[in-house]
C-alpha cells in the first residue's frame, strides 16, 4: 500500500481524537476518588484506565515520560510499549497531574498525554526543571529564563501594550518562589498562586482569554515536557533548565540523553519537536476545563485536544452512557 501525505493527514487527525478517549477513561476513573482523601488510590484508577484505553489506540508506541521505571511502577513506566500497532511514537503521560487536587475535590486536577514522532520528546527524569512560557504573537525570545524577573516582565509589557501592574505572573506556591513572588509584586505586577498542578498553568500563559501573560518557576520536569507539547500546539514560547540535587540525578540524566549538555538552557523544540499531539481532559474544574459531572444518568467529560501542525485547539465535550460502554 503506498502511503500518501493526505493519508497521514487523516491519520494525524484521527490520532488526536482517539487521544481524547484516553484521557477522558482516566478522568473518569479518577473522578470516583474526588474528594475522598485518597490521592494514591485516585492516581492508581487513572494509570489503570489510560493503560487498558492505550490498548485500543492504532499507534506503536513507547512511554518516555510515564509514572517511574518499570521496577517503581506497574503500568505507564518508561520504556513500555502501548497501543494497537501503526507509527513509532513517543508517548508523554500524566495519567493524574494533580493527585493532590483530586483527593481535595480543588481545581485543576487534570489527566494528560502527549505524543511525538519517535525521538522527538526530551527524555527527562523525575527532578525539577525551570521553567518559564509566555503566549504567541509575541517577539521571538521576549523572555529570558536567564534574565532577572524584572527585565522579563518590563520585555513582556512592552511586547503586548500593557502596563506591568496589568500582567499576572503565575508560579507554583511554594517557599523556593519566594523571590521570584516578591520581586513581581514589587513591580506591581499580580500573582496567581498554585498549590499543584503547573501543566494547566503553561497552557493557561498561552490562551487569549485566560489572565495568566506569564508563567515562572521550577516544578516537575516530566511536567515539563507534558507543557512543552502543550505549548508546541498553541505556538507560544517556553524555555527550561534541568535542576539537579546531586551527582546521581545528573548522571542519570546524561545517561538518558548522551551527548547533550544535561545543564543547558532548553528551547521549546529541544522539550517537545516535530509532530506534537495533545490532549488533556477535566477532573476537577479549573480555569482551563470542567471537571467530570453527571447529569440524567450522563458522565459528561470536557477535554482540550490539539496539534502542533494545524494550531487547532479543540475543547470537547462528552456524553457517556456506560450502560454501553466497554471502559468504566
Amino acid at each position: 500500500m503506498t502511503v500518501t501525505p493526505t493519508h497521514y493527514q487523516v491519520t494525524d487527525r484521527n490520532l488526536a481524537l482517539e487521544l481524547v478517549r484516553v484521557t477522558e477513561a482516566a478522568a473518569v476513573a479518577a473522578s470516583a476518588w474526588t474528594g475522598r482523601g485518597k490521592k494514591n488510590e485516585a492516581d492508581g484508577a487513572a494509570v489503570e484506565a489510560m493503560r487498558r484505553a492505550f490498548d485500543t489506540v492504532a499507534i506503536n508506541g513507547t512511554v518516555v515520560i510515564g509514572e517511574g521505571e518499570m521496577d517503581e511502577a506497574p503500568m505507564l513506566f518508561i520504556g513500555e510499549r502501548v497501543g494497537a500497532g501503526g507509527p513509532a511514537m513517543d508517548i508523554a503521560v500524566d495519567p493524574l497531574e494533580g493527585t493532590s487536587l483530586c483527593a481535595k475535590n480543588l481545581p485543576n486536577a487534570l489527566t494528560v498525554v502527549a505524543l511525538a514522532e519517535e525521538g522527538h520528546f526530551l527524555h527527562a527524569p523525575d527532578i525539577y526543571m525551570d521553567k518559564i512560557v509566555v503566549g504567541p504573537n509575541l517577539p521571538e525570545n521576549v523572555v529570558d529564563l536567564d534574565a532577572s524577573v524584572e527585565a522579563n516582565l518590563k520585555a513582556l509589557a512592552a511586547a503586548k501594550g500593557k502596563d506591568i501592574r496589568e500582567l499576572m505572573l503565575c508560579t507554583l506556591d511554594r517557599p523556593r518562589h519566594e523571590d521570584i513572588i516578591g520581586r513581581a509584586r514589587s513591580m506591581g505586577a499580580r500573582v496567581t498562586l498554585l498549590s499543584d498542578g503547573d501543566v494547566a498553568a503553561a497552557i493557561a500563559a498561552c490562551l487569549e482569554n485566560n489572565e495568566v501573560d506569564i508563567y515562572l518557576g521550577s516544578g516537575g520536569a516530566p511536567e515539563g515536557v507534558l507543557a512543552a507539547a502543550a505549548v508546541r500546539c498553541v505556538h507560544g514560547q517556553m524555555q527550561g533548565r534541568l535542576l539537579f540535587e546531586d551527582d546521581t540525578q545528573l548522571e542519570r540524566a546524561k545517561k538518558m540523553n548522551p551527548g547533550a549538555d544535561p545543564s543547558r538552557k532548553l528551547d521549546l523544540t529541544d522539550i517537545a519537536s516535530g509532530d506534537v499531539l495533545f490532549s488533556a481532559t477535566g477532573v476537577t474544574g479549573g480555569t482551563l476545563l470542567r471537571g467530570i459531572s453527571q447529569n440524567n444518568g450522563w458522565t459528561i467529560t470536557h477535554s482540550l485536544v490539539m496539534r502542533s501542525k494545524s494550531g487547532t485547539l479543540r475543547f470537547v465535550e462528552g456524553h457517556h452512557d456506560f450502560s454501553t460502554k466497554t471502559w468504566r
